[in-house]
């Protein structure tokens, strides 16, 4: 059974707080929006999906029990609250679209006059939680897809050897992982010989967190430090690159853990296929290339201590930013839900009506929820 970051239950929400682990496994209360924005811009919760969907399942939390007057206030609220939220991490693209979409599904309710105001809460909020089930269904198919691929292209005995980056396992999602999901396939597939993690130097999610869910699902792995990669590639037959993103752009650029972006020379200069798995909802169509990714840069804290315990030099200088951005030259395929694409395809998910291909959901989420793809 995979792990549980996310625990949604009569309308408590509990987050696995991952800044303690692997040493401490505790939930933390989110009780509204304050306390999401917090979680998610302290990385108590990481993970572009798993970021959506505490944003705003904390916004449920706070409204359930609130009683609004009128649709015109519970929608103004619905809008700022959201848009607060996506300011607590700016580049994980995932909230932001949640976001315009659930402000789209807002709009529609409140200027729908046969819907009362109680209605349309009941109806914002099942669509929130909706997301929950979708994410781990996605999750799946963008394993099963993955796996294929990987497979089709590996050759000898069938088995294969993976290198993957940062975390993007169901400490990152709402269950089960993207490219975490992809090396979970494999081996349900019993064809992983083995996985070898990243240990994702400054905040260390390879070490913490990856290697944690290989530990605890029994998967084969090997913990390296980030500048082992060349080496790793050029002693042993690696299979194939598999890692997440926190944003793509139309071209098919790639916002990811800091790090990433040397992988893929790495991996291009050895020959070795480099995969992105992510849901549709990582794709942002409304950049053309990562050139227009803003990149978070974090405290300069988490390069120069480990443990409240000082590891630099006094009076260093320090840039640390989160991501990177890899050319969209340098990936062979991008995983979804939907199947795997070159990043010059991308444009065919680019889905413009307000209707997407979602056969997961029920009949009723998926009209209350309209044109929400995550």
């Amino acid at each position: 059974m995979s792990l549980e970051a996310i625990k949604w239950r009569n309308g408590r929400l509990e987050i696995l707080d991952q800044r303690l682990l692997p040493a401490v496994s505790k939930y933390v209360v989110v009780k509204g929006v304050e306390d999401g924005w917090k979680a998610i811009n302290k990385m108590q919760v990481r993970g572009a999906p798993a970021i959506a969907i505490v944003g705003c399942l904390s916004l449920v939390a706070e409204i359930q029990n609130e009683e609004f007057n009128d649709k015109k206030t519970l929608r103004q609220e619905i809008e700022g609250k959201l848009n607060y939220l996506v300011s607590a991490r700016p580049t994980a693209v995932n909230i932001k679209i949640a976001a315009e979409e659930l402000i789209s599904l807002s709009n529609n309710l409140s200027e729908d006059e046969t819907i009362p105001t109680v209605e349309m809460k009941a109806k914002f909020i099942r669509a929130i939680e909706a997301m929950l089930e979708k994410d781990i269904a996605d999750n799946k198919m963008i394993g099963d897809y993955g796996a294929r691929e990987i497979l089709k292209n590996s050759a000898g005995d069938g088995l294969v050897r993976v290198l993957t980056h940062c975390n993007t396992g169901s400490l990152a999602t709402a269950g089960y992982g993207t490219a975490l999901g992809v090396i979970r396939s494999l081996q349900e597939k019993k064809k992983l010989e083995h996985v070898y993690c990243t240990e994702t130097r400054p905040y260390n999610q390879g070490a913490r967190l990856t290697a944690y869910e290989l530990v605890h699902d029994k998967i084969p792995g090997t913990l390296i430090c980030d500048d082992m990669v060349a080496a790793l590639m050029k002693s042993r037959t690696i299979s194939a690159v598999v890692l997440g993103a926190d944003r793509v752009a139309a071209n098919g650029d790639t916002a990811n853990k800091i790090g990433t972006y040397q992988i893929a020379i790495v991996a291009k200069h050895h020959g070795v296929p480099f995969y992105v798995a992510a849901p549709r909802t990582s794709i942002d169509f409304s950049i053309p290339s990562g050139d227009h990714i803003v990149i978070e840069e974090r405290p300069e804290k988490e390069m120069t201590h480990i443990n409240d315990q000082r590891i630099a030099a006094s009076g260093i200088q320090c840039w640390n930013p989160a991501f990177d951005v890899t050319p969209a030259s340098l990936i062979t395929g991008i995983i979804t839900e939907v199947g795997v694409y070159k990043p010059s395809e991308l444009i065919k998910l680019n889905v413009t009506d307000g209707v997407d291909a979602r056969s997961d959901l029920t009949d009723e989420s998926t009209e209350l929820s309209n044109s929400i793809s995550y």
